[in-house]
């Protein structure tokens, strides 16, 4: 086995795929497990619409989530309104409303100033955002809408690799339109 082979398999071996996933609002597309197949996790940025939409997440991949506006009471027994956590080495902060660079909510911004994450996550505005906020050295995720319901002409998903420090790999999915 050559040496090159060994430290491929163990840069592999370390990396976290994410599927990243919003504003399903109870909807869950069957093209969602397809693309997900390959992840290690799914993080869902809020708007669920049912617990039995998360569930069924759940109980296919490792799931991290907060609530959503629209979520009821039995989601959010069990989902937060921000969810701060490491995945690998990158401190990761996901909130539903959360804004975005230079536009952050107010109930994140005195926080993202003070005690930035790598990573911030947000969904609710229904648009498709991939931003770098030097101020503060974060990257700015939003995946859209995956659901049917909201002003968006596309359902839109994200995955990404977490390895160590490093985010790589970014792809954003367009689902067939079926709204």
């Amino acid at each position: 086995m050559s040496v090159f082979y060994i430290l491929y398999s163990l840069i592999l071996n370390s990396m976290t795929r994410i599927g990243l996933i919003s504003d399903t609002h109870s909807y869950l597309d069957d093209a969602v497990f397809k693309y997900f197949a390959d992840c290690d996790e799914i993080w869902h940025a809020g708007d669920f619409g049912t617990l039995e939409l998360a569930d069924q997440l759940a109980a296919f991949k490792p799931l991290r989530g907060v609530y959503g506006n629209i979520d009821g009471a039995d989601i959010r027994q069990i989902y937060p309104e921000n969810l701060r956590f490491n995945c690998e080495d990158v401190d990761v902060w996901m909130t539903h409303i959360g804004g975005y660079p230079d536009k952050y909510s107010p109930a994140v911004k005195r926080t993202i100033y003070t005690k930035p994450p790598g990573i911030f996550i947000s969904g609710h505005s229904h648009i498709l955002k991939v931003m770098f906020d030097k101020k503060i050295n974060c990257l700015h995720l939003n995946p859209g809408a995956a659901g049917k319901q909201g002003w968006h002409k596309v359902k839109t998903l994200m995955k990404f690799c977490i390895t160590e420090k490093k985010i790589h790999n970014l792809e954003v999915i367009e689902l067939k339109n079926t709204m």
